[in-house]
């Protein structure tokens, strides 16, 4: 196993946390005020949520599928998910 493959499976679950904050900041608020906002992010941070379960799950069942060059690559594009979801999620808090 690449070490970075570890190091993308902790970026893709640490995606997973917030992105479930965020789906569950955004329950209450559709509970509340039952508009039709909140219900479109929870659908569209669901859908981000399954696309890091799937990455993460590839990383470890296909990692022989990956050339290990493409790594790097695809931790950038992690981290850039990272810090847009935490951004999000502050403006979300505010």
């Amino acid at each position: 196993m690449e070490p970075i493959t570890g190091v993308l499976s902790v970026i893709s679950f640490a995606n997973m946390i917030v992105l479930g904050i965020l789906v569950a900041i955004f329950a209450k608020m559709y509970k509340k005020t039952k508009a039709q906002l909140p219900l479109g992010m929870i659908v569209f941070s669901g859908l981000l949520f399954l696309h890091n379960t799937i990455g993460a799950y590839a990383y470890f069942s296909m990692e022989q599928l990956f050339s290990p060059e493409i790594f790097p690559y695809l931790l950038g594009v992690h981290i850039a998910e990272l810090a847009g979801i935490l951004i999000f999620l502050k403006i979300t808090l505010q």
